[in-house]
C-alpha cells in the first residue's frame, strides 16, 4: 500500500511511500493481539495489594470462654475473621502479574495491529519535525493540519525527543512514543496514528 508524506502544515510533501506488507499488510491475527494487550496489563500492575490475616493483627489472644458450657462455639482468640478487628480472611498478598510471550506472538500481534490501522486509513505519515522548545498549542496545531487533532492519537517517532513528549505530556488525548516503545497496546488505544516518516523503515527492518 502507498502513502502519501504530509507536511506538518497539512499539505502533501509530494513524496510517496510504499509500506511494507510484512509489517503492514499481514493477515491480522485477533487473538495475538488479545494476548499481547492482555500481558502489557497484567505486567503494569504492581501486585502490591496485602491484607492482614489472624498472625499479623493486633489483638488478644486470651481464649475468649469455657470449653464447653457456653451455649456458643468455642472460640480461642479474637483474632479470628469472624470478629471486628480480626484478621482478613483469604485476602490478597503481594504477588507479581507479569506473564511471558512468545517474541514472535507479539511481532504478529503489533503487525496486526497497525494493519487494522492501515485498513481503517487511521495512519498518517508526516515528515520528520523538531520543536525548539515545549509548546501544546504549537504541537495542537500540528496535529489539527494533519486532522486528527479532535481523536486520541498516538504520534511515534523514530527516537526520544524530549520538547515533542514534553508538549503533548498535559494533553489526554495525545501519546508521544518512540518506535523501540511501540507495542499493540498503543495502537489498538489509539484512534489515529501520526508516524514520522522513517519510523516504517525501521519496523520493517525488525520484521
Amino acid at each position: 500500500m502507498e502513502l502519501s508524506v504530509y507536511k506538518i502544515d497539512g499539505s502533501e510533501s509530494g513524496k510517496k511511500v510504499t509500506l511494507d506488507e510484512k509489517v503492514f499488510g499481514v493477515e491480522p491475527n485477533d487473538h495475538a493481539i488479545y494476548l499481547d494487550v492482555l500481558q502489557y496489563l497484567a505486567n503494569q500492575r504492581q501486585g502490591t495489594s496485602k491484607t492482614k490475616d489472624r498472625s499479623e493483627v493486633a489483638y488478644s489472644t486470651k481464649k475468649l470462654g469455657r470449653q464447653k458450657g457456653g451455649g456458643g462455639a468455642r472460640h480461642g482468640s479474637l483474632k479470628a475473621g469472624i470478629f471486628v478487628g480480626g484478621g482478613n480472611i483469604h485476602g490478597p498478598k503481594p504477588r507479581c502479574y507479569r506473564n511471558k510471550l512468545n517474541k514472535k506472538v507479539k511481532q504478529l500481534a503489533r503487525f496486526s495491529a497497525l494493519t487494522y490501522k492501515v485498513q481503517a486509513n487511521a495512519l498518517t505519515l508526516v515528515e520528520p519535525f523538531m520543536m525548539e522548545a515545549p509548546k501544546t498549542k504549537e504541537l495542537l496545531g500540528i496535529l489539527s493540519a494533519l486532522k486528527a487533532g479532535d481523536r486520541k492519537v498516538l504520534v511515534v517517532l523514530p527516537r526520544n525527543v524530549n520538547n515533542i513528549y514534553l508538549s503533548a505530556r498535559n494533553l489526554q488525548q495525545v501519546d508521544v512514543i518512540s518506535v523501540d516503545e511501540i507495542n499493540t497496546y498503543a495502537i489498538m488505544n489509539a484512534n489515529h496514528i501520526v508516524m514520522v516518516d522513517g519510523v516504517q523503515d525501521i519496523l520493517a527492518s525488525r520484521a
